[in-house]
């Protein structure tokens, strides 16, 4: 696959539905033996079935949007445990799954994919042009 922006996503941004500025943003390690992914339908996190969701980030901090790139600070999962991670997905929180938007699918990252041996797993963005995602 490729690092890629959810459909619905993309969307939300261009019709001002979501601000990566203001809203909460998360992250997820995901086990791809148990999701497959479906950029043109997939729209909230309730369409990543709970056991491909290995940990759970905290709230993004420090986020911009320079020149269109978003960025944040870089992301601390603690303790992961269980199956193998091939990609990590970003969502606006809204604290229900069934109504948190999904926002970009990774899968071509240094360090993917990696098998979790209950220690910590800190995903660093990228310091290039494109930070995170680029629009």
């Amino acid at each position: 696959m490729a690092n890629v922006l959810y459909d619905k996503g993309r969307e939300r941004f261009l019709t001002a539905r979501l601000d990566w500025l203001t809203v909460n943003i998360r992250a997820v390690l995901v086990d791809t033996a148990s999701y497959t992914l479906n950029v043109s339908t997939h729209e909230y996190l309730a369409d990543i079935p709970p056991v491909a969701r290995i940990s759970m980030s905290g709230v993004f901090t420090n986020k911009s949007a320079t020149g269109g790139a978003a960025d944040a600070d870089n992301v601390t999962f603690t303790a992961v445990s269980g199956p193998s991670i091939e990609a990590v997905v970003l969502y606006a929180d809204t604290g229900t799954e069934a109504t948190s938007p999904l926002i970009g699918y990774f899968d071509s990252a240094a360090g993917l994919p990696i098998t979790p041996n209950g220690g910590d797993i800190i995903l660093q963005w990228d310091d290039g042009v494109n930070r995170i995602f680029r629009l």
